[in-house]
């Protein structure tokens, strides 16, 4: 009997197992017709949103996602060079709950192999990938000035895709800034790996997780920028630190000579500004370090943006370095308000509480490296 009572126990326990099995494994099975679905929807989408100047290869579909490879974004009229993207490789990896109602999700966007130009305008605007984040302009309205107030997101209005993370491995970064100088300035970042997320599309009301590393390509030497941080790109608001170290001042002569000064010979130059944005309230206390600062030409009578040089190199005799500290505070909001000027200004008082002289200018234009970061 007690045997029985066994071998009808074990029978049960295998039944239940068996059951467990086939349920695990049906879900399974609808988790990757799910996922499959969601694949095959989301190829279609990505042909319809790359838009009228973008060119692909070929267009791959996997158990957990889309290649896209060989990816071609044209620039628009006025930009600087012919592409605004390329990338060899960009694996989106959909999210199976877009099935279920709700907005378009896409859990990932990897991209290998990319190359990405960045504009900043006469007017000091930053465009990244207009094709993609830019609306095309009513060409019935009039063009909006560059002191009217942006447009504000609707709060009640529904997102229309969600991305969890966008990843560029690899990537080169061209910045053009045509605020310092006709033709633009070009400068180059390399070997770039950029972490951003997530996204919640067109609102871009969420906070965003921002983690960018790379080198930044000089005359001379190449040195490295790192930013990391929180950026709201709808309200501004952002918490992020930039470092530049051991740039080459050579490539930043622009943003650091005026129309009087001679030119630098060899130098790097370190940054490192820490940024906090609240309702368009800017505070962001930095450091700027100039080491081994040599000028290509002397004079008694020279100077450094705007410093006379003899003042600069005898600050610098001690152990080859300036440091000077900053704080930029101001409203983003404010016409009247200029990073550019804000910086410049900050940075040359710095300079001369350092140095203990007079100022006859102000260092023009070295904003210009972290002014992308809100586009004012």
């Amino acid at each position: 009997m007690t045997a029985l009572l066994q071998t009808l126990t074990l029978t049960r326990t295998r039944r239940h197992l068996a059951l467990a099995g086939a349920i695990v494994l049906g879900l399974i099975l609808l988790a990757v017709i799910a996922l499959q679905v969601a694949t095959r929807q989301l190829q279609a989408e990505v042909a319809l949103a790359l838009g009228p100047r973008a060119s692909i290869g070929a267009i791959r579909p996997g158990w957990t996602g889309i290649d896209v490879l060989d990816l071609r974004i044209q620039g628009p009229a006025g930009w600087p060079v012919a592409d605004e993207l390329r990338a060899s490789r960009v694996r989106i990896t959909p999210d199976p709950r877009s099935l279920f109602g709700g907005p378009w999700r896409i859990a990932q966007v990897r991209v290998e192999g990319a190359y990405l130009a960045v504009l900043r305008t006469r007017d000091g605007k930053t465009r990244v990938l207009p094709s993609l984040l830019e609306k095309p302009q009513d060409k019935t309205k009039p063009a909006s000035s560059a002191t009217s107030p942006a447009a504000k997101p609707d709060p009640l209005a529904k997102p229309l895709l969600i991305i969890g993370r966008v990843a560029l491995d690899g990537a080169q970064v061209e910045f053009f800034d045509s605020s310092v100088r006709q033709p633009a300035l070009r400068l180059t970042l390399d070997q770039v790996d950029a972490d951003v997320g997530p996204l919640v599309l067109p609102q871009l009301d969420k906070p965003l997780q921002v983690q960018l590393d790379g080198v930044f390509k000089g005359v001379q030497r190449d040195g490295r920028i790192r930013i990391d941080g929180d950026y709201t790109v709808a309200s501004r608001d952002a918490d992020i630190r930039a470092r530049f170290n051991d740039v080459d001042l050579v490539t930043l002569q622009p943003y650091l000579l005026k129309v009087a000064d001679k030119g630098i010979k060899r130098g790097t130059l370190d940054l490192d500004l820490r940024a906090n944005v609240v309702r368009n309230q800017l505070k962001a206390p930095g450091k700027l370090t100039l080491t081994g600062l040599e000028f290509a030409s002397d004079g008694a009578l020279s100077t450094f943006a705007g410093v006379p040089r003899q003042a600069v190199l005898a600050a610098m005799s001690k152990d080859g370095k300036l440091e000077v500290k900053f704080t930029l505070e101001g409203r983003l909001d404010d016409p009247a308000f200029s990073l550019n000027e804000n910086l410049a200004t900050r940075i040359a008082s710095g300079m001369a509480e350092s140095l203990g002289v007079s100022l006859s200018g102000m260092v023009k234009g070295l904003g210009g490296m972290v002014k992308g970061l809100f586009g004012k």
